[in-house]
């Protein structure tokens, strides 16, 4: 080790890897860079837990440390950066569990998913506007009006008049405004929002290119409130019952986002794209990391464990395409009875852990 290397502080690191949740007030972190610096506002409230979520995707136990002294230094090096994280990899090793893993062991609250499949734009991930729904609304509004003022004209007191069209009580547009998980986890947060990209690998060629400007500005604008004459308007975003109130139809974050971008490796970035980003390959767990991952989701290490494990390594090094689910789908049903882990073959088990780039 260098004299340099031997200077630099160890305790730079604000996430470990462990998944535990902070036990008293979340840790800061540190003030990003002058170049990432952004100025939205107001401030948001702070974003609701789903726990849930995220011990689905961890396990109920203590969560066993996949990521080496390298990736961890990349995923840290990321957030103090303020720069996404492209991590590449096997389909079903974990990459999109990071972005839960990072969610709960800061204390950052719910994970925003953007699942990208083929025909998914930006547009998509930023915001969406219900123009029939409102069309339907402000019809129902006026014939509502109509109405009252039928019943008005029929009534005793002829000097009854209805009131003249009120926009205040009109649907508002902001009502049909649903912010995408990207728009909603760039809202101005006292602390970054944590957003899963997967499988940016299956999106559209022009997709990369589009998310350019959005995630090195940290901002965007939604046309439709930017024409309104309204200064301001609430709309709803991706978090459940979730609302934000949007000015001038411009959205700027204040804390920029954790974002997690995950690749099965299906295809080449665009350099301007990989420009932007922290890459980091995570590689296969070793034994021992899998048998403590069955132990941590199921809470214990049911006979036979080690040979499944055992039969699942051989699958994955012969070249074969496999998920961690494939395995613990298979531990579990030892425990029910449904596959004897001893036994020298198994239907079900053969179904259970088969090679996924077959079709079948």
């Amino acid at each position: 080790m260098t004299t340099q290397e031997q200077t630099v502080p160890s305790d730079w690191h604000v996430f470990h890897a462990t998944g535990h949740a902070p036990d008293g007030l979340p840790p800061e972190l540190p003030a990003a860079p002058a170049w990432r610096q952004f100025r939205g506002g107001p401030l948001q409230p702070s974003p609701p837990d789903d726990e849930e979520a995220a011990t689905r995707r961890l396990g109920p136990g203590d969560v066993t440390k996949q990521l080496g002294a390298g990736e961890t230094d990349i995923v840290n090096a990321a957030l103090l950066l303020r720069r996404p994280l492209l991590i590449t990899g096997p389909p079903g090793i974990g990459k999109s569990t990071l972005a839960f893993l990072i969610g709960r062991e800061l204390g950052l609250g719910r994970v925003l998913e953007w699942n990208i499949v083929s025909r998914t734009t930006l547009r998509d991930g930023l915001h969406t506007y219900d123009a029939l729904g409102r069309a339907q609304a402000i019809a129902a509004w006026r014939a509502g009006l109509r109405g009252a003022a039928a019943g008005l004209d029929d009534g005793a007191d002829d000097t009854a008049s209805v009131s003249p069209f009120d926009p205040q009580q009109s649907p508002t547009l902001g009502e049909f405004v649903t912010l995408g998980p990207l728009g909603t986890a760039l809202l101005p947060y006292a602390r970054p929002r944590v957003l899963l990209v997967d499988e940016l690998d299956k999106s559209d060629i022009d997709l990369p290119n589009d998310l350019l400007h959005v995630l090195e500005d940290g901002s965007y604008e939604i046309p439709e409130l930017v024409r309104d004459a309204a200064e301001s308007a609430p709309v709803h975003t991706s978090d459940p019952g979730g609302h934000a109130v949007i000015r001038d139809g411009r959205v700027e974050c204040r804390e920029f986002p954790v974002v997690v971008i995950t690749s099965n490796g299906e295809r080449e970035f665009p350099a301007a794209f990989r420009r932007r980003c922290l890459p980091l390959e995570m590689r296969p767990p070793t034994r021992e990391q899998l048998l403590a991952m069955v132990e941590s989701h199921l809470r214990a290490r049911p006979e036979g464990t080690e040979n499944l494990v055992d039969g699942y390594l051989r699958r994955v090094g012969s070249g074969g395409t496999h998920s961690l689910d494939q395995l613990l789908n298979a531990v579990q049903l030892t425990t029910l009875g449904g596959i004897q882990a001893d036994a020298p073959s198994s239907t079900l088990r053969e179904l259970l852990l088969r090679d996924l780039a077959k079709g079948r």
